[in-house]
C-alpha cells in the first residue's frame, strides 16, 4: 500500500499489545489495552523529529489520530504533534 502523508502527518502501523505480562502472566483480549504504539511507514514533508522505521509511542484520542484498514491490515495517521516519544532500542 502507498500512503504518502502531507504536511506534518505520519502513517504508521499500530503494534499489537503484548499478550503476557513481564512476570509471565497470561493476558485476555479484553484485558489487553489498546496499542499506542506504532511503526512509522512514512512521513510528511514537514515532520521533523520522526522518521521511517521508527516506533512511537502516540497520544490516541478520537480526535488526534486517524485509525483506517486497508486489505485487512489497521493504519494510523497522526500529526506529529500527538508523538510523545520515540522508542530507541
Amino acid at each position: 500500500m502507498q500512503l504518502q502523508p502531507l504536511a506534518d502527518r505520519i502513517v504508521a502501523k499500530p503494534v499489537e499489545a503484548e499478550a503476557k505480562t513481564a512476570s509471565g502472566i497470561l493476558l485476555s483480549e479484553n484485558a489487553k489495552e489498546k496499542p499506542q504504539l506504532a511503526e512509522v511507514l512514512a512521513v510528511g514533508k514537514d515532520v521533523k523529529e520522526v522518521k521511517v522505521g521508527d516506533r512511537i509511542v502516540h497520544a490516541e484520542s478520537e480526535y488526534s489520530s486517524n485509525r483506517l484498514k486497508v486489505a485487512g491490515e489497521d493504519y494510523l495517521i497522526v500529526k506529529e504533534e500527538d508523538v510523545l516519544a520515540v522508542v530507541k532500542g
